[in-house]
């Protein structure tokens, strides 16, 4: 979580948290991403909604700079991740889908190493580790080995050492696959809440329908391309069908899974 008197600078005005802008990817020959376009404002949370394979993960690679973006623009708060990739970053905080702490360390070990990859000494980093776990819920956890914990605690703390270094927008790549029902339902709240009472900003990509509230802006991505960019509640109405889940069937000319 931000400090208190970070929390003000976390948005711009006028400028979006993201914009994507005219953006391609190809691997060999398989087109991943065809000209994709979208911006998320600063303090919302915007899902990116999509089939496994619909690029989803490959606009995060480029988002990170993982892959390096050859055709088109990729902006974080104005800042072009490919000209400017320092100053771009450094305002992001990631959760990637696959696991990536190291079990045999403990929970505030494994956040205090990460906090020193972005140059954050240990007396400051154990002061930021013990705000952010107590933002999602895990103060009493903090000398616990990481494999000790349930795969719901284990995102929580995912998200908490994204958080360390104050970033502006957060990224979440399929946070909540292989979670129960109650811990996915957990995980959605406490992103949530970052942005309501903090005014971060959030990309959720996700395949699962009950994590979209009406008032979402939702990105329907399918086979590399960008079939409806508007809230829930707009996408179900220019579709003409009762729920988001008809509505991205109707899109797509496939169905979710649950």
């Amino acid at each position: 979580m931000q400090d208190e008197k970070a929390m003000p600078a976390n948005s711009a005005i006028g400028i979006p948290a993201l914009e994507i802008s005219h953006v391609s990817h190809s691997y060999g020959k398989r087109k991943a991403l065809d000209d994709v376009s979208f911006r998320i404002e600063s303090g919302s949370f915007s899902v990116l909604l999509g089939l496994n394979g619909a690029g989803k993960s490959t606009l995060f690679s480029l988002i990170t700079r993982l892959y390096a973006t050859r055709t088109g623009t990729i902006d974080i708060f104005g800042h072009d991740v490919g000209r400017d990739s320092g100053e771009a970053l450094r305002r992001l905080g990631v959760v990637f889908q696959a696991r990536t702490l190291d079990p045999d360390l403990s929970v505030m070990q494994n956040l205090i190493y990460h906090a020193a990859l972005h140059g954050i000494g240990p007396k400051e980093a154990k002061r930021r580790a013990e705000t952010v776990l107590a933002q999602v819920v895990l103060a009493d956890r903090v000398g616990d080995k990481v494999r000790n914990l349930s795969g719901g605690q284990m995102r929580r703390v995912e998200i908490a050492r994204a958080l360390l270094h104050n970033p502006q927008i957060l990224l979440l790549d399929e946070p909540t696959v292989g979670l129960d029902v109650k811990a996915r339902a957990d995980i959605v709240a406490h992103v949530r809440s970052l942005v309501a009472g903090h005014g971060i900003s959030v990309l959720w990509t996700t395949h699962l329908i009950d994590e979209i509230a009406m008032t979402d802006l939702v990105i329907v991505l399918h086979k590399g391309q960008i079939l409806a960019n508007d809230t829930a509640a707009e996408i179900i109405a220019q579709t003409g069908t009762p729920d988001m889940r008809l509505a991205f069937a109707k899109l797509t000319g496939t169905e979710l899974g649950d």
